[in-house]
């Protein structure tokens, strides 16, 4: 199947800046009350927020709802998504409308920062939903981690969960089984009754085997419960989301828009901050409503299908051959009986994937990288009539025979989604420091890590081989390998790790961008640079968001 300008519109979706020349990491929307220069009249968002809530979330015959959006134009779902990430929002629309008493320790969101935008604290590399800014989990944190990758390890974490769970649900009573998922090994249980397990010998996981993959301390189930709980804490930007409440607080089984299941009755379900026994506006702020459903289905579908990082293999054979030496010594030291390089989805519920790689020919100056596009059209069925649908995950659609369950193998990842005690010198306290300080952590994710500093889930170090010596208690045994490495080895080493990096999507040329001069002053005998936008190159034609008339 060949892609025309459906398939332009994937990546264009998936972007996290550009716009036009000159386009930032936070935008504000162009039909607000606020004064433009003329010249950057095109730097916005097309959309007022009513425009992008549209018909609300509808179903699938209500045209421009959020529901037939995601099903019928699901690219068009994570343009507005993505849109959504970049929106500067207004105290009119709920904005930082925090200023209530309260114990910081039981909700830490009263010491939260603020900030008017997701872009605000996820927007390095420029106009990338990466990195920076501060959070507030425990008073030492202050390091917002990139959410390249989200969906995938949203995905992983889910199956790794089902996995577990299957093991336990298959024992005898007084029979104990080893708890192996995805080549990952998370202890043993053993079954005392018809309902009853001894989970003492469980690791890295609560003992209900739920892995749950967001935040340092392994929190947070799904992109959804993590963008309604940002948007309350770091925002003050309230939703009600429906799904959260049947979920969290009816105990009920949810599918939600992008395909993730929450089911109450098996897990604990961070509820909203909007629920039926909090009332429309529990932050006393005048204003209700102020994230409705449809905006949260959009934003969990576009941050479902965000980029993964890249890997940057060097620039001469001389610099590859060095970082792949480091990625052996990385796993001779022992790094990597935490840190596992590829993991597979079993079932991907993602509509595309880009794969960005080092590319000296094709890449721009900019960072040398070149971006690759591929869809994953599937063809269902509703109620017998044929439909055109590109993604898979809504119980609504009954997938057809043709189009079986699609693996992918998530590669670079670098991480086992478990918690694990890495001594005392990644300890944080608590808001109330009479507490626990907190001590596991979730293995950080590698992908992204060689443009990523500070490290650690605090930020406290500045550089690789630092954090590296920082590790204690269960990776006390890889540290001391590492640190007995020769200097040149850890060179390797260190090299290796900056070669896993992040990107700005539009400083990067793709498949997509087409072949189009520079405009601008050439040096004569130059070679002109085949970037789509004048001055750098983008990950998509950016034409959609050019057009002045009713677009995103």
């Amino acid at each position: 199947m060949k892609f025309r300008a459906p398939f332009a519109a994937i990546v264009c979706g998936l972007v996290a800046g550009t716009l036009s020349d000159g386009a930032v990491a936070q935008l504000r929307d162009v039909k607000e009350k606020m004064t433009l220069p003329q010249a950057n009249a095109a730097d916005g968002i097309r959309k007022n927020l009513p425009e992008q809530i549209g018909a609300g979330r509808g179903n699938l015959t209500t045209q421009n709802s959020s529901i037939y959006i995601i099903n019928r134009d699901p690219f068009r779902s994570v343009r507005r998504g993505r849109q959504l990430f970049q929106r500067k929002f207004l105290p009119t629309q709920g904005f930082s409308g925090r200023d209530r008493a309260g114990n910081i320790h039981l909700d830490p969101s009263i010491g939260a920062g603020v900030v008017d935008s997701c872009a605000g604290c996820h927007g390095r590399p420029r106009g990338s939903a990466g990195f920076g800014g501060d959070v507030f989990t425990r008073p030492d944190s202050r390091d917002a981690p990139h959410l390249f990758g989200l969906g995938l390890q949203e995905q992983l974490g889910d199956e790794i969960t089902a996995s577990l769970r299957a093991i336990r649900n298959g024992l005898a009573i007084g029979a104990t089984g080893t708890l192996v998922a995805k080549g990952i090994n998370y202890g043993t249980i053993r079954r005392t009754g018809a309902t009853t397990f001894d989970t003492s010998g469980v690791v890295g996981v609560n003992p209900d085997l739920r892995v749950r993959p967001f935040f340092a301390q392994g929190g947070t189930i799904s992109i959804r419960e993590f963008l309604v709980g940002a948007f309350n804490a770091e925002m003050g930007i309230q939703s009600n989301d429906p799904d959260l409440v049947a979920a969290a607080i009816n105990r009920q089984r949810v599918v939600t828009p992008s395909g993730m299941v929450l089911d109450g009755a098996l897990d604990a379900i961070e509820a909203p901050p909007v629920t039926p026994t909090s009332g429309a506006d529990p932050d006393g702020d005048g204003i209700s409503n102020e994230l409705p459903v449809a905006l949260v289905d959009h934003e969990e579908f576009y941050l479902l299908h965000y980029f993964k990082p890249a890997k940057h293999v060097g620039v001469d054979s001389g610099q590859t051959t060095e970082i792949n030496n480091g990625r052996a010594l990385f796993g001779q030291v022992g790094c990597t009986s935490c840190h596992i390089a590829d993991l597979t989805i079993n079932r991907d519920r993602r509509i595309a994937d880009v794969e960005t790689v080092f590319n000296p020919t094709q890449g721009n100056p900019f960072n040398r990288l070149f971006a690759t596009a591929t869809a994953f059209p599937v063809q269902v069925t509703n109620q017998g009539t044929p439909v055109i649908k590109t993604f898979a995950g809504n119980p609504a659609f009954t997938q057809s025979a043709s189009a079986p369950p699609r693996a992918f193998v998530v590669r670079n990842f670098f991480a086992d989604l478990k918690r694990h005690n890495l001594g005392p010198n990644f300890f944080e306290r608590n808001h109330d420091n009479r507490t626990q300080p907190q001590q596991l952590f979730m293995t950080e994710p590698l992908w992204g890590v060689g443009t990523s500093a500070p490290y650690g889930h605090d930020g406290r170090t500045h550089n690789l081989e630092e954090v590296i010596l920082r590790h204690g208690g269960e990776a006390a045994g890889a540290r001391n390998a590492f640190n007995a490495l020769t200097r040149a080895n850890k060179n390797q080493v260190i090299s290796f790790l900056n070669s896993l990096i992040l990107f700005s999507p539009d400083d990067t040329a793709s498949n997509l961008a087409g072949i189009n001069t520079n405009p601008g002053p050439q040096v004569p005998g130059a070679v002109v640079q085949p970037f789509p936008q004048s001055g750098h190159g983008a990950i998509a034609l950016t034409v959609l968001f050019n057009n002045t008339a009713d677009i995103e």
